[in-house]
């Protein structure tokens, strides 16, 4: 997951838990609903940063032996 989706489920949460949209789903509690994508879209921003920042700073060492008669 990364940001857009993160910021996707964050909107989508709070629009439930606000109650701006209502389902008549008897099983599914819309609040309920609401929080679990408030968190989620909450942990895949916070985890996309920490992803990005740990990839930004990675080092890449190249290594070179050379194959071939002693000298």
């Amino acid at each position: 997951m990364g940001i857009g989706i993160g910021i996707v489920l964050l909107v989508l949460g709070l629009i439930l838990v606000t109650g701006v949209v209502n389902f008549d789903i008897g099983f599914v509690d819309d609040t309920g609903l609401g929080w679990i994508f408030v968190i989620v879209g909450a942990l895949a921003i916070v985890l996309a940063l920490v992803m990005n920042k740990q990839r930004s700073e990675t080092r890449h060492v190249e290594e070179r032996r050379e194959t071939g008669p002693p000298r």
